[in-house]
């Protein structure tokens, strides 16, 4: 799949985010190895560290579907600023596959992308653990 097919699914699932409070909507989509594509958007909430980002919402769908290897993830806003996975995404992702390609992209469908590595280095990891 393209950088700019993989965002216009994001955009697509932007359209079901939830933000009554920041009016901030994001929508992510998620390529795993085998070519499927999860998506997501994000889901506010008045208790905010209840809230989930797009990106964890596409995550947690793919993995709860059995998908664990990840090629890109599309992240878009209506912002006109390129918009990038929070920290708690990134830790995320880096869980399943650490040197993902990250599409960040605007409203106006202008993006950067750069590798999940580059962008949470040192990341913490089962190794930490043992």
């Amino acid at each position: 799949m393209t950088d700019l097919e993989l965002i216009e699914k994001a955009k697509a699932a932007m359209k079901g985010a939830y933000a009554p409070y920041s009016r901030f909507r994001v929508g992510a989509a998620l390529e795993g190895r085998s070519g499927k594509v999860f998506t997501g958007a994000n889901v506010e909430n008045a208790s905010y560290g209840a809230t989930c980002c797009a990106e964890r919402v596409a995550l947690f769908k793919a993995v709860t579907e059995g998908e664990r290897d990840f090629t890109a993830i599309a992240v878009i806003s209506d912002s006109g600023s390129h918009t990038f996975p929070c920290g708690i995404c990134r830790q995320a992702l880096s869980e399943f596959s650490p040197g993902i390609a990250v599409i960040c992209a605007n409203r106006n469908m202008d993006y950067e992308k750069l590798p999940l590595n580059e962008l949470l280095p040192h990341s913490f990891s089962g190794k930490d653990l043992e």
